[in-house]
């Protein structure tokens, strides 16, 4: 392989261990928010399922390996050192049977995984007293911005504790739909209607959530299929270059 070859395929190996690392980075950011975000929709399954919790480990922990793999990679790449690029290429191969792995096994699971959130939020909404709680409070924040009510159908409240057990018409404010008459609306906890029929969202959050995956579905894909390619680049271009260097020369590395 021609000396100027060997050079474009360093540099180009270089710039993919480097976009390698930001998404690493990014990987990692997104396991850091999934575990400490109380204003979204996973913080309503956080305490309720140690599912999510682990997959954020998962994520922080991927996150990091990439970071590493990618540092390495940049440091094989432009000194040319044939055990770094090596260690690379078999990290890097992991970590795409490690994906794939998960993405079949989400796929084939995603029927419990569905009940089992279904589960957790109706037993979320029937407990639900409007106390300052980081999954009430987040559950609230889901419904209004979705504009939706309940899992399934707004009738998921009729199960309440708090609505069954009182003389007076209650709904979770967070249901309101402002575009119908009834009394001030707040974010959080109990309100009272005083009309025959109640102003709330007649959409349940499901079908808002599942809309929601479809939307945002290529861009979803397109992600991973774009992480992908990057990492099959990358381990072709670290065999290539990994051939191409003949023997082991340590005075390439940088002393610190």
């Amino acid at each position: 392989m021609g000396k100027g070859c060997i050079t474009v395929i360093k540099y180009f190996l270089f710039l993919f261990n480097l976009l390698f690392f930001i998404f690493g980075a990014l990987i990692m950011g997104f396991g850091l928010w999934v575990l400490f975000d109380n204003q979204s929709f996973i913080a309503v399954l956080q305490e309720s399922s140690d599912t999510v919790k682990v997959a954020s480990y998962i994520l922080i922990a991927v996150g990091s390996l990439s970071m590493a793999m990618g540092f390495f990679g940049c440091i094989g790449a432009i000194y040319e050192i044939r055990c770094l690029l090596g260690l690379y290429f078999t990290c890097l191969l992991l970590i795409l049977i490690a994906q794939v792995t998960a993405g079949v096994s989400i796929y084939l699971q995603r029927e419990p995984l569905k009940y089992e959130m279904a589960k957790i939020l109706k037993d979320m909404i029937i407990n639900y007293t409007g106390e300052n709680r980081t999954t009430e409070h987040t559950w609230d924040y889901v419904q209004s911005t979705m504009k939706c009510c309940g899992w399934t159908s707004p009738g998921n409240w009729s199960e309440n504790v708090l609505i069954k057990n009182n003389s007076e018409n209650l709904y979770p404010c967070s249901c309101r739909n402002e575009s119908l008459p009834g009394t001030d609306i707040r974010d959080v906890g109990m309100c009272e209607h005083l009309s025959s029929e109640t102003p709330i969202y007649q959409t349940g959050c499901a079908a808002s959530v599942e809309k929601w995956l479809l939307d945002n579905c290529g861009v979803i894909l397109g992600i991973c299929v774009g992480v992908a390619v990057i990492q099959l680049l990358g381990m072709i271009l670290s065999m290539c270059l990994c051939q191409s260097v003949v023997q082991e020369d340590y005075t390439k590395v940088p002393k610190y």
